[in-house]
């Protein structure tokens, strides 16, 4: 349907973002929708291009949509959550959304550790790690890069693992006890090959997660993983005695 801004005092960016709100409010088109391209809106609007290019960045940043490069702009669903400090199977995690989960192997290999890598394994420089980027999605939609280093004492056959049918959680799991784990959660600007993997927008600030895990006294990986923000979250809840405030 198409419909003229006012061209009132209210400048007609704004008009378009209640416009495409009210839309949704109302309705006609539901989450997950694909909404209309920025010529198509231009035209039914009759508002320039770059009026209708930062209503829907606003409307990005807002959480209404969410833009995936090279697939278009979508009505934003409910963003997909992980508990803060749990460490939870991603698998799992989708499942229990009512979604499938899938996952592209873009590297598994063994390498000879820098020293950044050697430091946080606790090896020596030069020692061989094995080193996993997975890219887990959700509906088809990528949701998390995984970048794992992991110590071969710990899992030597990591290398041989299909993460096609199974998590790189779920194997490391199976081979020992978790003792401790340590995290770093970081708000950035994701690189060109995040942002190619992630299908994101160069200036969509993503989530980076970095945890460490042992098992009985020993370094079990250090793996990243990074979310497009626009499409997850990371909320906890923390119960207190308030004998103890």
């Amino acid at each position: 349907m198409t419909r003229r801004m006012d061209r009132s005092g209210i400048p007609l960016y704004k008009q378009v973002k209640e416009h495409i709100a009210t839309r949704i409010l109302a309705g006609d088109w539901p989450q997950g929708q694909r909404l209309p391209s920025e010529n198509q809106l231009t035209g039914d609007l009759g508002v320039s291009r770059m009026t209708a290019h930062r209503a829907l960045r606003e409307l990005t940043g807002e959480g209404w949509l969410t833009r995936i490069q090279g697939a278009g702009t979508f009505v934003a669903e409910s963003k997909a959550q992980s508990a803060l400090m749990e460490i939870r199977n991603i698998r799992e995690e989708i499942a229990e959304r009512g979604r499938t989960h899938s996952c592209e192997v873009v590297l598994l290999t063994q390498e000879k550790a820098n020293a950044e890598v050697a430091h946080v394994l606790e090896l020596n420089a030069g020692a061989d790690v094995y080193h996993s980027v997975l890219v887990h999605k959700e509906n088809k939609h990528p949701i998390q890069v995984e970048d794992r280093h992991v110590s071969p004492t710990f899992a030597p056959n990591y290398l041989k693992q299909d993460f096609m049918r199974t998590t790189a959680f779920e194997y490391l799991g199976q081979l020992g006890p978790l003792d401790a784990a340590e995290h770093i959660i970081e708000a950035v600007l994701p690189n060109e090959v995040n942002r190619r993997l992630l299908r994101c927008q160069a200036d969509e600030p993503c989530l980076l997660l970095t945890r460490r895990t042992w098992s009985n006294g020993q370094v079990v990986s250090r793996v990243r993983q990074m979310y497009p923000g626009s499409r997850y979250r990371l909320a906890g809840r923390q119960e207190y005695n308030r004998a103890t405030h």
